[in-house]
């Protein structure tokens, strides 16, 4: 692919959405530590420095990603949690299926996990401070779309609680598909002795099982506070 420049605000839109779909791809293929500027450039058909007249990083780039990933997830919850949620139900028995949707949900988008299991550590480096705060103000915009979204489901919850859970939720998600994407030596450990199966973790049904615990002791709290 070979592109002429882009003269027009129009023109510089579409390069741009050319490479975060280059990078998409790539994320399809590969996991974020071998995404490289270089192998982007080639795949893009751009010379490194052209893609550098778009994002000012690597970093910067996947994490304009990272805010598509988490609006195309957040777009579809909607209709699961109106397949899922039954309304009459005791607020613990609607904090499950809550965090079971949430789980399931967010299981199949690998390119959403990986990319938030690099956000702290690598992502928001070698980024500059204008480029974190408009990631930073969009990630809140997203999170405030998620927590209105629980809050639909759990009311009792509390705008706060709310906002609090749905937050330690994105922690989580990060957190989890880091421990659950086991190389290959792991792997074979865990085959070679199987006391240590015990150790190895299903992403969904351990993040499952996390967010169960957090939203309901989300939930206790917020009602022993409004008890005070």
């Amino acid at each position: 692919m070979a592109f002429q420049r882009a003269r027009s605000e129009e023109q510089r839109e579409i390069r741009r959405q050319a490479i975060l779909d280059t990078a998409a791809a790539m994320l399809d293929v590969m996991p974020v530590s071998e995404v490289t500027l270089n192998e982007l450039s080639r795949r893009a058909g751009l010379a490194k420095s052209n893609v550098l007249r778009y994002f000012e990083s690597r970093e910067a780039i996947l994490l304009e990603l990272l805010d598509r990933a988490v609006k195309l997830w957040l777009s579809e919850l909607p209709g699961q949690l109106a397949d899922a949620m039954v309304p009459d139900e005791a607020p613990w028995e609607r904090a499950d299926r809550l965090a079971r949707v949430l789980a399931r949900s967010v299981a199949p988008q690998r390119e959403l996990c990986d990319l938030l299991s690099a956000q702290a550590g690598v992502l928001e480096h070698n980024v500059s401070t204008e480029v974190v705060a408009r990631y930073k103000r969009a990630m809140s915009d997203n999170q405030a779309v998620l927590a209105d979204l629980a809050l639909r489901q759990l009311p009792e919850l509390g705008g706060e609680g709310a906002w609090k859970a749905c937050a330690m939720t994105m922690v989580f998600v990060g957190a989890l598909w880091s421990y659950t994407q086991h190389p290959a030596s792991v792997l074979a450990a865990y085959e070679a002795d199987p006391s240590l199966a015990v150790l190895r973790l299903d992403f969904a049904t351990a993040l499952e099982e996390a967010l169960a615990t957090l939203i309901t002791g989300t939930l206790a709290r917020a009602g022993a506070l409004r008890g005070r």
